[in-house]
């Protein structure tokens, strides 16, 4: 006769939420996975954003079926004694089970073969138009396919991320470290990290690092609160200077985005040289030298700087429609402060989201982005699926009388200004005291 089940009260969960003592909750198993966060593929900010709850949404989500062999070792004997599914999950899980038994996070179509071949063109198409030509115009327009190679390489590095593209998984790393390091100068190793943190946290203030821009943007006024990032680790400091540019920030948003890129080539390096763990740094490092060797040397063989100047500025440019695209699905949706929960998984992905609406034909210039929520519900689905599994979404969302927000792709710009603008004019009331500077008097006194 076996030995009677052990139980624990959430409450009880609550108290293992820290490094070296982390307890979560799968399908009212607990597990034990203090030690696993070292290794764990994902980073360790999922375990920590969501310890001491019950985590069976996003791990299904998250993880493929093979994760699931991996658990009974960190299975600790206890179970939660007041396990509840709410009917939203459940039908949550019912869908994931059916889209599972349809095959659909196996099929990736013929797509990663005819971006990866698009990309190998218009890479051979930039090198030829900046060695064999002498035309200003023609180094112009190379640039611009730079950016735009940078663009569907991204989408290629974001699939990559997320789910296997290629035939194993050796070449999935090869496929992440050239579409990411070697050609657009982005760290796979940080965008998973930063990245993931976004999905287990979408639109929290405090955990989301894909709201926290300070001191250029802020999407609310509870910014001005000076929230602490755990992301970051860091307090976001709203002083005199995050006034003065958030409340012109609905006016500098597209020139930031042109160079946007900045912030990730110095974002990699940051996280790259810092004593926090990064899984193949050689390989990580390697690959960004890859690109700051070929990228310097391919804009030095323009004949003078102003063409130099202007191919990069249009190579920025470019790509910076790929920032647009990140931020219309997010900034104008609802925000919250806190951190992240693990039973509400479907709620806060639908809530915190936009899709955008767009023909069919233009799936390939979105790279997936235009069905974010569900992407962000199923996120290892492959994108060629994502429009056939809309309606169902859409309908599941309708009956939990749950957002399912879409506009155009121009609509989400004019929703995303407006936004921007809300927050820069909350900024300018000068009746919030915030410490003061002859630089902000000037600039924003009456007269």
């Amino acid at each position: 006769m076996g030995e009677p089940k052990k139980y624990i009260t959430s409450d009880e969960l609550k108290t293992h939420n820290q490094s070296g003592d982390l307890w979560i909750c799968i399908q009212g198993k607990v597990y034990d996975v203090s030690e696993w966060m070292k290794t764990h593929p994902g980073g360790d900010l999922p375990l920590l954003n969501l310890a001491g709850q019950d985590v069976t949404d996003a791990y299904i989500a998250l993880h493929p079926p093979t994760a699931w062999t991996h658990l009974d070792k960190f299975f600790n004997g206890y179970y939660l004694k007041d396990y509840t599914v709410s009917d939203v999950s459940k039908d949550y899980r019912k869908l994931y089970s059916e889209f599972k038994k349809m095959g659909l996070f196996e099929k990736k179509g013929h797509g990663v073969l005819i971006s990866l071949i698009f990309i190998a063109m218009l890479f051979a198409v930039c090198v030829y138009g900046v060695l064999c030509s002498e035309s200003c115009l023609v180094h112009l327009v190379c640039g611009g396919l730079m950016g735009f190679l940078w663009i569907q390489s991204g989408w290629l590095g974001h699939d990559s991320g997320h789910y296997q593209i290629m035939i194993d998984r050796k070449f999935n790393r090869y496929a992440q470290i050239l579409t990411g390091n070697c050609l657009a100068g982005i760290s796979i190793g940080w965008w998973k990290r930063n990245h993931t943190a976004h999905h287990i946290a979408v639109n929290s203030l405090e955990y989301d690092p894909d709201l926290q821009h300070m001191p250029v943007f802020v999407v609310s006024s509870k910014f001005f609160d000076s929230l602490t990032s755990k992301y970051y680790e860091r307090k976001l400091n709203f002083d005199w200077v995050t006034r003065l540019l958030v409340s012109y920030q609905h006016y500098t948003y597209y020139p930031v985005m042109c160079v946007a890129r900045l912030n990730l080539f110095a974002q990699s390096f940051v996280l790259l040289l810092s004593n926090k763990r990064v899984a193949n740094r050689g390989q990580e490092l390697l690959g960004l030298l890859v690109f700051w060797i070929w990228y310097p040397l391919l804009v030095s063989c323009l004949p003078n700087w102003g063409e130099r100047v202007m191919f990069v500025l249009a190579s920025f440019s470019v790509t910076g429609i790929q920032h647009v695209q990140f931020t219309l699905n997010h900034f104008s949706s609802s925000v919250y402060v806190g951190e992240p929960r693990g039973n509400d998984w479907f709620e806060k992905q639908t809530n915190g989201t936009l899709n955008i609406t767009c023909s069919e034909f233009m799936d390939w210039f979105h790279g997936g982005l235009q069905f974010q929520i569900e992407h962000h519900l199923f996120p290892r689905l492959p994108r060629c699926h994502l429009r056939k599994i809309s309606p169902f979404v859409k309908e599941l969302c309708k009956k939990h009388g749950l957002p399912y927000d879409s506009a155009s792709f121009y609509k989400a710009n004019e929703m995303t200004i407006a936004t921007l603008r809300t927050a820069a004019l909350q900024a300018r009331d000068l009746t919030k005291p915030v410490p003061k500077n002859l630089v902000w008097e000037a600039m924003n006194s009456p007269g």
